[in-house]
Parts: structure tokens; sequence; C-alpha cells
């Protein structure tokens, strides 16, 4: 059944892709103009920086309620703004099999209380020009100030009287899910998935992922459950930002928070992530995919406060940072051209941080480039740096903190941190301070420190047919670990093929689970009618075939049609909302001819493709026979047939999408039924097309049927 063509045109509909655009400074070190040379070489000099300043970031002053409640107060006139930011003060908390309760309970948390409905809350907020958002570890609100008053009553309302509605805890679930359905098939989800697990166990919280599995655990009865036992105020800092005094700010909690009531809060317990002995190579594959994504990444321990920081910061935006010229870009795009972008972070963290260096390429050449990332690690380890690219760097770390200082949330959270770690209260003023005198002994010291490419998780994301072999020299041990999309590891598939199974025999199976390859082939014509939802509409696929090189299809509704192929065995008409086109051969034609073949497995079986059986794969928890199948242009597609039933259970694809981009378009066959002798799919799923699945059912399929011929006339 081929819809992919559809499907990705579909897209041009609904999504306008940007690609980026890069632009080239040619420096002129001179200038002429009537016989006068004006030299500019002074341009490519950077001016030598002056002494680092200390940063003025406000005034703050802590209180605490009498209930607990702990406030943190930061005065800050220049504008007539305040924002008052709530969070808890616990540690992360085990989810176990219901990960993703608590980023759904502070969510719903906000979507009502017993006095207003979301889109009373949401028409209030808009009126004020304000802002209001909840999450699982707090609630954040700011207005003008003379509104305060308005959203700190919405706050607490919420605080106190949130309602936990139904219908809302419902559209949330439904968006995580079809979040988790697009994530499936996302390699940088994937690799993210599998870097949490390996990094930091499943038992830790930092290491669970949430799945649809997950999801579909969490009640409403554990949203509320969560809010009461961890939403109390003895567990919570109230940090005040703005144009307010300590006085007002203190008559404000009192009035709105003082009345939340304290309790005793469970301290989460769990063992301390800690990086590898040796370098372990982690493979997530991705069927058809053209590009790996690279993870190298382990925990390090870099807590708020850490003597270390400014110097670790220094190290690692000239390793891989945000600055273009880090080293990891500098080698892996600029030099090899692997990849568009390298780069590398280090957090911190009061639980455990993070070391991560990252990049998606080219699948050729995974294996060269994870050689570059090991040797940039490596490098910067045992090599001092240059004083050129220390300077370069304080001064792009020094304008990234002073522009940080221009929003309220990042103020809250530093007068937050100096209270909560126990921090000098001059911590952040003098961070410019601290960030100036790191001299290169102090990089090459954290380097060695918090950059280990011996002791590393090398994390991989992609066809593990094309790089499985080349992945073994990088795993200390010589044996890969294999996760699926969510960081489940799964065990190596022990099935071997049958000695004498063939991609032509799994194909003739498939076609005698349809119906037969006999009666296929006697269908004079065949009906398909399929619904789908996209962006809010409905929308209807209405197929038809006949004589094997008749063909009609219509994707539209009722207010507006999108896309109409014909052909009528001769000529192919292509057409949409952009008008249409006619063509008795090329591209277009050769397209339209292609839909036009009723049971392409048929066709399999002709000298015009080539059938390779490729192995084993689990698909869902079913065994199914990998077939990679070849046309007579070159195109490649990998089909999955259920070893129980021989029924066609998933179909991966490689295409060009709008803009030039590969399109790796995955479509599951679901629920099989009989019609008329026959059997055929009445659901199918499709993910990779666009940013969310595509969900089609069957309405109807009718087996030689009387067709309108006209369907098939081009005019």
């Amino acid at each position: 059944m081929k819809l992919q063509y559809i499907i990705i045109a579909l897209t041009s509909v609904f999504l306008v892709q940007c690609s980026p655009k890069t632009s080239t400074v040619v420096e002129d070190k001179t200038v002429k103009a009537e016989g006068i040379v004006v030299d500019n070489s002074w341009r490519s000099n950077s001016p030598e920086a002056g002494p680092a300043r200390k940063i003025k970031m406000g005034d703050f002053n802590v209180v605490e309620l009498s209930n607990g409640l702990t406030v943190v107060v930061v005065e800050n006139h220049k504008l007539p703004r305040v924002s008052y930011s709530l969070s808890l003060k616990n540690d992360p908390i085990n989810e176990y099999e219901k990960s993703g309760m608590v980023s759904m309970a502070g969510n719903l948390f906000g979507r009502g209380t017993s006095n207003r409905t979301k889109s009373e809350i949401d028409a209030a907020i808009d009126f004020l020009g304000a802002s209001l958002n909840t999450g699982g570890t707090g609630i954040f609100g700011s207005s003008l100030t003379k509104h305060q008053d308005a959203v700190l009553e919405i706050m607490s309302d919420i605080l106190y009287n949130a309602s936990f509605p139904k219908e809302e805890f419902d559209k949330i679930l439904k968006q995580n899910l079809s979040g988790i359905e697009a994530s499936k098939t996302d390699p940088n989800s994937m690799a993210r998935n599998v870097a949490a697990v390996v990094n930091y166990g499943v038992n830790h919280p930092y290491g669970e992922v949430a799945s649809a599995e997950t999801y579909n655990n969490i009640t409403i009865e554990d949203c509320k459950n969560y809010i009461k036992d961890y939403f109390k105020a003895n567990n919570a800092y109230l940090t005040i930002v703005g144009d307010i005094t300590i006085e007002e700010a203190k008559m404000k909690a009192e009035k709105y928070f003082g009345r939340w009531e304290s309790g005793l809060v469970n301290e989460p317990k769990y063992k301390q992530p800690v990086r590898p002995e040796e370098t372990r190579v982690c493979l997530a594959h991705k069927e058809g995919a053209v590009q790996s994504v690279i993870r190298i990444t382990y925990p390090v321990e870099n807590k708020p406060g850490n003597a270390d920081i400014a110097a670790a910061s220094i190290m690692n935006s000239i390793l891989g940072g945000g600055i273009f010229s880090g080293r990891l870009m500098q080698n892996l795009r600029e030099d090899k051209a692997y990849t568009y972008g390298a780069r590398s972070s280090l957090s911190s963290d009061s639980q455990v941080g993070t070391f991560n260096a990252f990049a998606s390429v080219r699948t050729e050449v995974t294996d060269s480039s994870i050689v570059e990332f090991l040797y940039e690690m490596d490098r910067i380890s045992n090599e001092p740096v240059s004083d050129y690219d220390l300077r370069l760097s304080k001064n792009s770390l020094a304008g990234s903190f002073a522009r940080s200082l221009e929003s309220p949330q990042t103020l809250a959270a530093f007068a937050r941190n100096i209270h909560r770690y126990k921090l000098p209260k001059d911590y952040y003023e003098s961070y410019l301070e601290r960030l100036d005198v790191v001299s290169v002994m102090d990089v090459q010291r954290v380097a060695k420190k918090y950059v280990t490419a011996d002791q590393a998780n090398i994390v991989v994301v992609g066809n593990k047919d094309e790089i499985n072999e080349k992945l073994l020299a990088f795993d200390a041990d010589g044996e890969i670990e294999y996760f699926d999309a969510f960081g489940n590891k799964l065990e190596k598939v022990s099935a071997e093929l049958p000695s004498d199974m063939t991609g032509e025999i799994v194909i003739k199976d498939f076609l005698s689970a349809m119906g037969g390859e006999a009666k296929l082939k006697a269908v004079k014509s065949l009906e398909k009618h399929m619904e789908m939802s996209m962006m809010g509409q409905n929308i209807s696929i209405d197929m038809y075939y006949q004589d094997g090189n008749k063909f009609y299809t219509k994707v539209g509704n009722a207010q507006m049609t999108l896309q109409e192929m014909r052909f009528d065995g001769k000529t192919a008409q292509s057409g949409g909302m952009q008008g249409s086109q006619t063509a008795t051969e090329g591209p277009i034609f050769e397209e339209v001819k292609n839909q036009a073949v009723m049971f392409e497995q048929l066709a399999y079986l002709t000298d015009d493709y080539m059938l390779e059986l490729k192995g084993i794969d689990n698909i869902d928890g079913e065994s199914c026979y990998k077939v990679s199948v070849t046309d007579a242009d070159g195109g490649k597609k990998t089909q999955y047939y259920s070893i129980k039933t021989s029924l066609l259970l998933r179909e991966i694809e490689v295409s060009e999408g709008p803009g030039g981009q590969q399109v790796t378009t995955t479509t599951d066959f679901m629920e099989y039924k009989y019609v008329d002798g026959f059997m055929f799919p009445h659901k199918l799923k499709t993910t990779g097309a666009m940013p969310m699945p595509i969900e089609m059912t069957a309405t109807s399929y009718k087996v030689n049927s009387e067709i309108d011929p006209n369907l098939f006339m081009i005019k």
C-alpha cells in the first residue's frame, strides 16, 4: 500500500521548511578611495579586555514565614514589574512505572480551580498582560507592579483550590502520548533517552524515561497525591524579584501564602551515579537512518558553588561550548565536513552534573567522527590551551552572563541558590572577577578532572547494519550494548535465518496470507477509502484502481482538495492546491504510474525489483523477517513481515521531502481483516513525515466493484 508519496505531499500544505543560511564575511585589510590607502588590519584583532567588573544584581533579603515558607526578595526598581516564583526544595523523586507523572501533575495543577475554569484563568491573565505557568516543581507569575495582587490571587487560588479537571487530564495525556509516538523515531530523543539510562541508571530520577506505558499508568489521583505530598509551605521557596520593597513583599507573602499548610515531606534517596570505568558503546538502531547521532557522555560531580565552575566553563567553551570557534566545531565541521555542528556541555547540578559531546554526522563517517571527538577530549586534557583561546572564551562567557541578568527568573534563581547552597552573598556578583583570573594551567587542571575520553558512554543512534562493526573498536570489552528508543536494554536476537529462506519466499508467503497470488492477479478493480485527522481537520483518502493500469486518488474533504492523481494507462496527472501537471514521462509520470499498482508485492517478484533478506528483527514484540526492497531506479525501502502470520507489519522508507531534506517515514500496518476473501490492514500509523504521528483508519475496501470510468479520464 503506497501511501508515502501522498503523506509527504501533504506536509508541504501544512509545514513551511526553512533551510539555514550561512554568510561569509571576507576581510579586506585595506580600503582604497581617491588614491588614499586606509589600513583596516586592526579589525582582525580583538580589543584588549579591561579589568573585570563586579556585577550589581540587586540586594536580596531572606525571611521565613510562620508556616515555614522561605521568602527570598530581590529588589529591582528599574521597571514597574514584579515576579513571584514558588519552587519546591525537595530533590527529584522516583516515579518508577509512572514516569512522567510529576510533569503531568504540574501541568494539570494550573488547569482549573473550584472558582475558575482554565479558560477563565487564561482570560484573566491575558487581560492583565501578565504571565502565569505551573509545573511539577512550582508556580511562576509575573506582571506589572500595579497588577500583582490580581496575579497573586489567581496563584493562591490554584495553590489552595486546584480542581484537577478530568477533561484537562485527558487532553494532557493525549498530548503526551502524541509526543511519545513522535519521539519513537526521532534520533535526538532516542539518544537523550539512552544517555539518561546509561548515565544515571533506571533507579535514579534522572534515568527514568517516560513512555506510552508509563503515561497510561498515571491517574488523576496520582497527580492530586503528588501535589498534596510535596506542595507544602516548609518545602518551598517564594522568590520575589522586581519593583517591591522587603516590607511590601512580606505583606504580600503573608496575605496570599500565609495559610498554606506545612508538613512532613519524604526525602528521596538513591545511589550516586558515577562515570564508567572504561569506554562503553551503547547503540540504538534507527532503520534507514542516513545520519548517526553521537553523544559521548557520563555523569560528573559538579554541584553549585564548586570552586572549579569558572575554569570548567572556560574549558568547555574552548572544547565545544556555544561559540563557533570551539575545537569540536572547527575539527568536525570546518576541517572534516562530517557535520553541521559539534558541541559539548558540562552541566552543574545539585545531584549530579553531566558531560556531553554531541553531533549528528553522516553514517559513513560515524567511526571517524568518534575518533575526532576522543582526540579533542584527550588533547584538551593533555595540552595547554592558547592565550588567544583563553581570552576569547572569557569574553564570550562574560557577555552571556551579562545578558542572562536581564531575566527576572535568572535573578530569582541566583538569589535562591545563594541561600539554598550557602554560597557567598556576592557569589554571582563576583563571577566575572573569578572568570578573569582563570589561567591556562587552571583550564588544563579541570580538563584532566572532568574530561575523560577513556571513561565514557559512547551513545550512538543510527543504522546498525551500517555502523555496528565499526563501533566495536571503541568498546573496551568489545561487546556493544543495544537499546530501544526509550533506553530499554535489548538482548541480542539469537534467532537465525533458516538456510532455505529468501526474500522471494517471504513475499510469496505474504501474498498467500493476503488471499493468494493467483486471486490477487485476477482482481479487476479495487477501492480503498480511508480517513485521518490532520491539524484538527478530518481528511479522506479515496483510491480507485482499475485493470492494473488505471488509478485515481483524491485527498481532502468537502472544503478543499489537497491532492489529486490520475493515471489512464498512458498519461499521468498530479495536482493540488497549487495547480496540476500532466506528463507522459519524467518524475511525475513515474510517481503516479507507481501509485497505480494495486498490489505492489506482486511486482516485487519481477525483474524490476531486487529483494534481500537482511535478518530477523523484533517489531513490537513480534519476530519479523526484515526484507530490503530495491526498485529499478535504485529506490530502497525496508519491510518487516511477521514470521507468525506472514503479514506486512512495518515499512520504512527514506525519501526527499520539502526543502530537499531527507525524510525517514515509518508506516505500521495493523488490524488486518478479511474483505471479500482478501486480507487488508484497517489501521495505519505513519511517523516521520510530520511532527506528530498520522493515523489512518480504513472505512471500506471494495474488490471488483463497478468504478466510474470518468475518474480516470485526463482532461
